[in-house]
């Protein structure tokens, strides 16, 4: 092998570009030539390669984002778009390619290894820390640092004037984000899409804490079954039923994926960059770059996409005995 490739996919998160470097660094370091592409399977479809040097990825570890672009590509779901990215591989001579982004990129990476046999391995990068095969994703880190930032304010505001605020983090399917920061900034209820809401006993349990606690915190993820922070903060107004209290409402959004990357993810990202490097070079492929209990280690694409990595049940429990 004398020529690989890296792209970044999907949904940026903080640390991509510490994974960027490593892959090139890493890449380098063995003698192999390395070209950065673009816009992702977008790019790669429509030629966007770029030699990359050592310089091309300094003073770039400490940085959001993405420097190589994310994007969506309607044309790569289709076969026809599939074969015009594989003849730009074969047109730069790139033997294999590390790919990193989250469910969706490691989705259309195994059908394309399926089709054309291109050696490909992911690095786990989206802040939803929902991907399995490793025990946290490149951005999580950050992103329940950021929330967690927003949260304390909010906190301090709703103490003042002893108010009900649901704060609404991403997670459109997973609650790792929610549960995080209602554990890190001392929340009564967390609401996620792995387990049932149950507004009456929310609303029970609200007029019970009013004894003790003039404010309550209500973490909501995105994706929670009954609905938005803001739609979930009418029906328990309306069921509490006090003219007395303010609900108020705060919606984080998109500054969860943009930020400074933390330490730990920096050190994650530099990590899956190398073993990505090093898997392609042993001859692995259809498979993802991940860390468990602090060892690296390689996971089928099949298994990161098909199976679900469920919530920590002690963190559920955490939530429920810290909120008395």
């Amino acid at each position: 092998m004398k020529k690989i490739a890296v792209f970044t996919s999907g949904g940026d998160a903080p640390g991509m570009n510490a994974c960027i470097r490593a892959v090139v660094r890493t890449s380098i370091f063995y003698g192999l030539e390395i070209y950065g592409i673009s816009y992702g399977f977008d790019g790669m479809i429509k030629g966007g390669f770029k030699r990359m040097q050592s310089n091309s990825v300094s003073n770039i570890v400490q940085r959001g984002g993405t420097i190589l672009k994310s994007a969506r590509s309607e044309e790569f779901m289709t076969k026809e778009g599939r074969q015009k990215a594989y003849d730009q591989l074969k047109e730069h001579e790139i033997e294999g390619v590390v790919a990193i982004g989250g469910d969706g990129t490691f989705t259309g990476a195994k059908v394309f290894f399926e089709e054309f046999g291109i050696p490909i391995i992911g690095c786990p990068g989206t802040i939803d820390n929902d991907i399995y095969g490793t025990d946290y994703t490149i951005g999580f880190d950050t992103a329940v640092n950021t929330a967690l930032e927003a949260i304390d304010k909010i906190r301090d505001t709703a103490a003042a004037h002893d108010r009900i605020f649901f704060v609404e983090v991403m997670g459109r399917d997973s609650g790792y984000i929610a549960v995080e920061c209602g554990i890190g900034g001392g929340a009564e209820f967390v609401f996620v899409p792995e387990t049932e809401t149950d507004l009456k006993k929310v609303v029970k349990s609200l007029k019970s804490l009013r004894k003790s606690k003039s404010s309550s915190l209500i973490v909501v993820a995105e994706g929670d079954e009954e609905g938005t922070a803001e739609y979930i903060m009418e029906k328990v107004k309306g069921k509490l039923n006090d003219a007395d209290k303010e609900f108020k409402v705060t919606t984080l959004g998109h500054i969860q994926r943009g930020g400074n990357p933390t330490a730990r993810d920096r050190v994650l990202a530099s990590r899956c960059g190398m073993a990505a490097v090093d898997g392609l070079i042993a001859g692995k492929s259809n498979c993802m770059a991940g860390v468990v209990n602090g060892d690296v280690i390689y996971t089928p694409f099949e298994d990161c996409i098909g199976k679900t990595k469920p919530l920590k049940e002690d963190h559920l429990k955490l939530i429920e005995i810290l909120s008395i």
